[in-house]
């Protein structure tokens, strides 16, 4: 990955809805190699898909909760029924395998504090093996990003694309 790539990164995770040729203007290129480097970042995984950031509170999920949760047991049948049960919930946008005191970290996102406690109570104290839980509520959220800083250091960093 050399700069070029990193420019077309930067610019993609503030816009990807971006036409090619604005995006080849603002990293230097002309549209065609410009192409062929987005479409190489994305054959490689590095750029996964694009997105629409959609505002929570606009379609009834401005309700947000970090969930910690510690399972019974640190086995692999614990761990695998959890996390297929995390995988099958809207609700869950986020869900981490964690060390310190619990194995888990959920970011919820829900319309309101009755539907986070339904969540709670009819979901996932609900999972086989869930010891407890611990939630925290952020009051304020001061930052709220997606995009990746995306440095020199990376793997690769030196590859030429055309």
């Amino acid at each position: 990955m050399d700069e070029i790539d990193r420019k077309i990164l930067g610019e993609l995770q503030q816009n990807a809805a971006i036409a090619n040729q604005e995006l080849a203007a603002r990293v230097g290129l002309s549209p065609s190699p410009c192409l062929r480097r987005v479409r190489a970042l994305e054959a490689e995984g590095i750029i996964r898909g694009i997105v629409a950031l959609v505002d929570g509170k606009a379609v009834g999920a401005g309700f947000v909760a970090y969930v910690e949760v510690r399972l019974e047991k640190q086995s692999e049948a614990f761990s695998s029924r959890f996390e297929t049960a995390i995988l099958a919930r809207p609700e869950v946008l986020e869900c981490a395998f964690v060390t310190g005191a619990y194995d888990y970290l959920l970011k919820i996102a829900v319309a309101d504090l009755d539907e986070f406690h339904r969540f709670l109570t009819e979901t996932l104290a609900r999972i086989d093996g869930v010891a407890n839980t611990r939630t925290t509520i952020p009051v304020k959220r001061i930052k709220e990003t997606t995009a990746l800083r995306v440095g020199a250091g990376e793997k690769g960093a030196a590859r030429r694309r055309d």
